[in-house]
């Protein structure tokens, strides 16, 4: 990684992911300074991985690559503080607040400075996560595999080509760990209704989801070639599928994105927090 030392404001989830998925890649602990607002979320962090305590105003002076890795409402402060401290410097700075504009940021922080925006979701916090990334046009080359580099740590990342693309992300792979966790929780109610153990019927639908996400992370094949392969004509699956295909569950699904979507664009638009 280019970055010589990387600088964290804000020591939540995001940070607490990303950090020991740095430790875990060979990068050097003292090479990782972490700050907030509450003291106690930075001794954590510390006391478990031996980074660095310190503040904005240090890590404003010191890092390469700065993770603003704090809730959207509270960007603006965070930028306010980093600003004066930047001096003449121009470090990388990379934001994992969703619905912050490259242009807001780029309004609080300062328009010299190379800015990517990220968008991760929480399988982050287990190193299976999937952020999409777009950068302004002072980011270079090397800067830009730095964040791989980076994101890469929790999971994969991928680059959008347009900013308004981050939108969608926000909707598919950003919210998205909730809808599949409301599909498992119908599946595991429709089977505890049929009379199956509640215990079991939890156990099964992990497992089920897990091994069905696996199986399509490690096969060449496109979905619809996966799933016919477990349909068999006239069988139990083929009456189960039919049931979802006969009552719009692919129109739901498009409704449903969609909507999420516009929302994450509202947000964007107003400067404000996407949920």
């Amino acid at each position: 990684m280019s970055a010589r030392h990387i600088g964290f404001i804000g020591s939540g989830n995001m940070a607490g992911s990303i950090v020991p998925g740095l430790l875990d890649k060979g990068w050097q602990a003292s090479r990782i300074s972490v700050a907030d607002i509450d003291p106690a979320k930075v001794s954590r962090l510390v006391h478990k991985h031996s980074v660095n305590s310190s503040s904005s105003e240090q890590i404003g002076q010191d890092c390469d690559l700065i993770v603003l890795a704090v809730k959207p409402q509270s960007m603006a402060d965070a930028c306010a503080t980093l600003r004066p401290a930047l001096g003449s410097r121009r470090p990388l700075v990379m934001s994992v607040a969703a619905g912050v504009t490259l242009a807001r940021l780029a309004e609080w922080l300062g328009d010299r400075l190379p800015i990517v925006r990220c968008m991760p979701n929480t399988p982050a916090l287990i190193g299976c996560g999937a952020s999409g990334l777009f950068a302004n046009a002072l980011a270079d080359a090397g800067q830009r595999q730095s964040v791989e580099e980076l994101m890469r740590a929790v999971g994969i990342c991928l680059w959008c080509e347009r900013e308004a693309d981050l939108d969608i992300v926000t909707a598919l792979s950003g919210s998205g760990p909730a809808y599949f966790f409301l599909f498992m929780e119908a599946m595991q109610d429709a089977a505890r209704k049929l009379g199956l153990d509640a215990a079991l019927a939890s156990q099964l639908t992990c497992q089920t989801a897990l091994g069905a996400a696996r199986l399509v992370d490690s096969s060449e094949l496109e979905l619809k070639t996966l799933r016919a392969q477990v349909t068999s004509p006239g069988g139990t699956t083929e009456a189960a599928v039919r049931q979802f295909e006969d009552n719009g569950l692919r129109r739901l699904v498009e409704t449903a994105i969609a909507a999420a979507a516009e929302r994450a664009g509202e947000f964007a638009r107003a400067g404000g927090p996407a949920p």
